[in-house]
Formats: C-alpha cells, sequence, structure tokens
C-alpha cells in the first residue's frame, strides 16, 4: 500500500514539474467533476482565455467509456483509502442524494487520508481534462 501511494505520489509531482516547467503547454481548467453540460475554460500562456460548452452527449462511445473507467477507477481507490465505517457512512452519503465532495467531507478522514483522497481527485481531474483537452481538438480539426 505505501509503495503504491508513493508512486501515485510521485507521478503526481512529475505532472506537477512539468507543468511549471514548460509553460507553453495549454492549461485547462473544469469545474464541479465535468457536470453536464460541461465547460472547459482554456488558458493559453498569452492570458487569453477561451470557453468550450459541450455535454457528454456530444462525446463519442470511446470518449464516454473512458470517462466511465476514469471516474470508476477514482471511486475504487477512494474506498480502498476508507476503513469499513467511513464506507458505509460514505455510501448512505451519495445514496441520499450529496455530491462525492459534500459527501468526503461528511466523513471523520485522518489526515494521511485527506491527502491520499485529494491526491486522488487531482489526478482524476488532470485525467479528465486530458479526456476533454482531446475531445476539443478532434472538434476542432474537423
Amino acid at each position: 500500500m505505501m509503495i503504491k501511494l508513493t508512486q501515485r505520489l510521485f507521478a503526481l509531482m512529475l505532472i506537477v514539474a512539468c507543468t511549471f516547467l514548460f509553460p507553453g503547454i495549454t492549461l485547462a481548467s473544469a469545474n464541479n467533476f465535468f457536470s453536464s453540460p460541461q465547460v472547459i475554460s482554456i488558458a493559453s500562456t498569452e492570458d487569453t482565455q477561451d470557453t468550450i460548452t459541450f455535454s457528454e452527449d456530444d462525446l463519442t462511445p470511446q470518449e464516454r467509456q473512458q470517462l466511465q473507467a476514469v471516474r470508476q477507477r477514482r471511486n475504487k481507490e477512494i474506498v480502498a483509502a476508507l476503513d469499513s465505517e467511513q464506507r458505509r457512512q460514505l455510501t448512505h452519503n451519495l445514496h441520499t442524494g450529496i455530491d462525492l465532495n459534500q459527501a468526503l467531507e461528511a466523513l471523520d478522514l485522518s489526515l494521511e487520508q485527506q491527502n491520499l483522497i485529494n491526491a486522488l481527485i487531482d489526478f482524476t481531474n488532470l485525467k479528465l481534462k486530458g479526456i476533454f483537452a482531446h475531445h476539443a481538438l478532434l472538434d476542432s480539426h474537423r
């Protein structure tokens, strides 16, 4: 478990380091875990800002499948970081209609669990942004 945590944190650190070392790379920003409709703001280093609006219905079946896989992986890893009582409480909170962020905030998490879950969510968001950015690039070439 500790080795996997170390590997994941190292991967996240590499991504962050690359972002700072290569400032010419376009950055993407999104809100609310990409709930429909999707709004992605893409800002380049020239301080210009474009907004791309689309729903998940605009995605190809393969892209929707990629989104589902990324989200399922995130959920599986979050559940693995929780103990059995926290899992039960998270399930209950989600079934009552609370979104994932609020459900996680309602849990009594240790600092280590909070850091791990935050890293998992950040890493997942980067993966999701990559899928949406790839979709936007494909649309711009059509």
